[in-house]
């Protein structure tokens, strides 16, 4: 399970706003916030919805281990990102297509 904390970092780093997440989760804004800002704690399977929302964005969720705790990282760094950007821009622009 996730932590506010991790909530909001995940949430940061795919740059999802909380109305996005919410949509992407099936989770009620007001309950996202008080998550994140450590106001209350949703039930199990709302922490489960938003975490594997976020990861289907990007995110990777680090356990509490040998590295210095729990964390959040982005599935893909920086060069990955360029590349599969390059990747999905190299069709150039879609249209409407006569062929029948």
């Amino acid at each position: 399970m996730i932590t506010g904390s991790q909530c909001r970092a995940a949430r940061a780093l795919v740059e999802y706003s909380r109305e996005r997440l919410a949509k992407a989760s099936g989770v009620d804004i007001e309950t996202i916030a008080h998550f994140e800002r450590k106001l209350g704690k949703p039930d199990d399977g709302d922490i489960a919805a938003l975490q594997s929302s976020l990861e289907v964005a990007g995110a990777v969720f680090l356990p509490d281990g040998d590295r210095g705790g729990i964390g959040v990282r982005l599935k893909f760094n920086r060069s990955e990102t360029r590349r599969i950007a390059t990747l999905e821009g190299e069709g150039g622009v879609v249209a409407h297509d006569d062929v029948p």
